[in-house]
């Protein structure tokens, strides 16, 4: 079994990881000559993907095609290359054009009724700017002053989406399937930095069951109203014990497949693979246990031991896995003996979440210990303004 990854990035790198751990052969096309997920395939192939003419026999044996890239002519190319070739491609184009939109991505969520931030100019300050087009933290801006919101957003051709910016924890669920068959593996914990991106994801979450449950019902009511072919993330936040929906992606997102699968066993590379290849996306969980698991990206430099969102693997050279790094069971790294900079993907796994946070400052604390870092720093969006890094080195 042969899958061809398109785009050597994060989507890629959690693309080709989890292909390994199905045991399959992972060939990446990227058009940079060094991508993070080069270091995690079997192949790499530089191409530019908006060629037909290169991309053709660049999939020549592949029995799959999984785009982890955001470029729509790139995404055409492939469309079309893997129809005529009969190659199957696990990407759903019409869910995908509604998704990568927040404009629109917010006209459904309120036809459907799913309850979301409320919009500028209807709303208090602070709101959160949005770009229409563009995926995870990228050009997202917090205001607090209508005429700093003003004069920072025009004049510009760029779309955005103004909405209420409400505090409360994070949630992630993906949605894989076909109409009248689709599943949702489980919920996981987003930890943010100070630039709103994800710099950690726990597992099983602390959500409780009935609001789990909510969650569950509006993803597959999204899912629906899609008509999803594929795989979906839903992104929430709980405010005022409500689930507001910020964001929907109809791809293969990052952070979140690899903690599940450590968490429950399931493979949502697999099963995507399953539902392109067979017709349907079966789960078949290794156990009912859920074990605690703790993902985070950590970049060390000057000193200094930083937990940050996965921007900072992002433009990584080849990353590699290793196992018992640190006591982390797993790495995802550019590490070697003789670098001083370097930045990691910690995957901690034990029985319970309890025990994994445990395990997980044992980590944190051994590997500061071993390069002398006298700084570390675990940001928060409240800390935008704060200049002097904190010295907290436990989760909480």
């Amino acid at each position: 079994m042969l899958v061809a990854i398109a785009g050597g990035n994060l989507q890629g790198v959690e693309a080709a990881y989890l292909s390994r751990k199905a045991g399959w052969d992972v060939r990446v096309m990227d058009r940079k000559p060094l991508v993070p997920a080069s270091g995690l395939c079997h192949n790499f192939v530089q191409l530019d993907m908006t060629s037909e003419k290169d991309l053709a026999p660049a999939l020549n044996g592949a029995d799959l095609v999984i785009p982890a890239l955001e470029n729509d002519a790139a995404l055409v190319c492939l469309n079309r290359v893997t129809r005529n070739k009969g190659i199957p491609f696990a990407f759903d184009p019409a869910a995908y054009a509604i998704s990568s939109s927040k404009i629109k991505s917010e006209k459904l969520f309120k036809r459907k009724g799913v309850p979301t931030p409320a919009r500028w100019p209807t709303c208090k300050f602070p709101v959160v700017a949005k770009p229409d087009q563009g995926s995870g933290s990228q050009g997202v801006t917090v205001f607090n002053d209508k005429t700093v919101l003003q004069n920072a957003l025009k004049p510009t051709t760029q779309e955005w989406l103004i909405q209420e910016f409400i505090p409360g924890p994070s949630y992630s669920l993906e949605v894989i399937g076909s109409p009248d068959r689709y599943t949702t593996p489980q919920v996981t914990d987003l930890a943010i930095d100070e630039q709103y991106d994800c710099k950690r994801v726990t597992a099983p979450s602390d959500l409780a069951d009935a609001l789990i449950s909510k969650f569950e019902q509006l993803s597959l009511a999204l899912a629906d109203a899609l008509n999803l072919n594929g795989i979906m993330d839903v992104e929430v936040i709980l405010h005022e014990d409500d689930l507001k929906v910020i964001e929907i992606d109809a791809r293969l997102p990052s952070q979140t497949p690899t903690t599940v699968y450590w968490s429950t066993g399931l493979n949502m590379v697999q099963l995507l693979g399953d539902l392109f290849l067979k017709g349907q996306a079966r789960i078949q969980p290794n156990s009912n246990h859920e074990y605690g698991v703790i993902y985070e990206h950590v970049r060390v430099a000057s000193n200094q031991l930083e937990i940050a969102g996965e921007h900072i693997m992002s433009g990584a050279e080849a990353l590699h896995v290793y196992a018992d790094f640190f006591g982390a069971d797993e790495a995802i790294t550019n590490y070697a003996r003789d670098r001083q900079d370097w930045v990691a993907t910690l995957i901690v796994v034990e029985e319970n979440i309890v025990a994994a946070r445990e395990k997980r400052n044992s980590v944190i604390a051994d590997i500061r210990k071993t390069f002398k870092l006298e700084m570390y720093r675990d940001s928060t969006p409240q800390d935008k303004k704060q200049e002097a890094p904190r010295d907290k080195t436990a989760m909480r």
